[in-house]
């Protein structure tokens, strides 16, 4: 005879409760103990959800018709455009306005620095008439950008494929609108917003990293470019580059000056290539191989070919004489 399975009974509810006081105390207890992970008492915080909205927002109005819930048409898109920028303006005006408190508070002694700003209101409105007035050339921007996407990739049958599925042109658009707020010398949104790029595709690009025209992520997965990387135009790499600074001792001291690779225009770099410190630089059209190592500069046009730091540099083929 089969018998039911015997469940384990359920402590009592002064039990529950017992232990949830007990946590309580514990977590409060720790939060005083240690300041360094909370933020009590703070008037002024960003928000990632709101950063996030922010970003899906302008991808709407950057690719119109291809993310929204509804057909946008050539009758309606003046409208639609209007409710869009009136909702970004507002997300993004109280966002800055939240970073820029933000970091007065962090900075302040006593934590309430930003609460009593005079100028913040005025600031925040300003950097964001000032991003949104880029919106045209941002569009343009990226629109070489999808063009490089499509022709740098066989298997792409359309342009719209691009836009919808590829995370090397999702990054991209992330990053070119995290490195606008970051030259606003917004705090902490353009972080946010290349972390959510970090997240959703796999690519992690600082926001102060400069990028040129026509650039192009291929595949994508595990590409690191740095905060102080310099990239020209029609520049295409593959998954697996890092684009970064060589260890030093000195940790917070190396801020603020160049520690990352200088990339010049219409350079390739295959996956897994390696390249290192503010002092490179890869010349114009200079083709890196797979898997490399390097951190010196390499000049324009070669082809660094081998593994790891056995490389070998070849120079171009020089042209026949007719």
């Amino acid at each position: 005879m089969a018998h039911e399975p015997i469940s384990p009974s359920k402590p009592e509810a002064a039990d529950d409760a017992a232990l949830i006081q007990e946590l309580v105390g514990a977590l409060v207890e720790s939060y005083h103990s240690d300041g360094r992970t909370q933020h009590l008492d703070a008037t002024f915080l960003p928000s990632r959800a709101r950063t996030v909205e922010i970003i899906e927002t302008l991808r709407r109005l950057i690719f119109p018709g291809f993310f929204d819930d509804q057909r946008v048409t050539t009758a309606n898109v003046t409208y639609h455009v209007g409710e869009l920028l009136s909702h970004v303006h507002s997300l993004l005006y109280d966002q800055v306005r939240q970073a820029l408190r933000y970091k007065l508070n962090r900075e302040s002694g006593d934590g309430r620095g930003g609460d009593a700003c005079e100028n913040c209101d005025a600031e925040a409105a300003s950097i964001t008439a000032t991003f949104l007035r880029g919106l045209p050339e941002l569009r343009a921007e990226l629109a070489d950008d999808v063009q490089a996407a499509f022709d740098g990739d066989p298997a792409a049958s359309h342009p719209d494929e691009t836009i919808f599925c590829y995370p090397g042109v999702d990054a991209i658009f992330i990053h070119r609108v995290a490195h606008r707020l970051y030259q606003l010398e917004v705090p902490m949104l353009p972080r946010i917003m290349s972390e959510y790029a970090h997240n959703e595709t796999g690519i992690d690009i600082h926001p102060g990293a400069t990028i040129g025209r026509s650039f192009f992520i291929d595949h994508g997965t595990g590409v690191v470019i740095g905060e102080t990387v310099e990239i020209g135009d029609r520049v295409k790499i593959y998954q697996g580059v890092t684009l970064g600074a060589l260890s030093t001792k000195g940790g917070q001291v190396w801020r603020g000056r160049k520690r990352h690779p200088t990339i010049e225009d219409e350079v390739t770099i295959y996956g897994g290539a390696i390249i290192l410190g503010g002092s490179t630089t890869i010349g114009r059209g200079a083709t890196i191989g797979g898997s490399v190592f390097i951190t010196s500069s390499i000049p324009a046009e070669h082809t660094v070919s081998g593994a790891g730091s056995e490389f070998k540099v070849t120079p171009p083929k020089r042209r026949k004489q007719a």
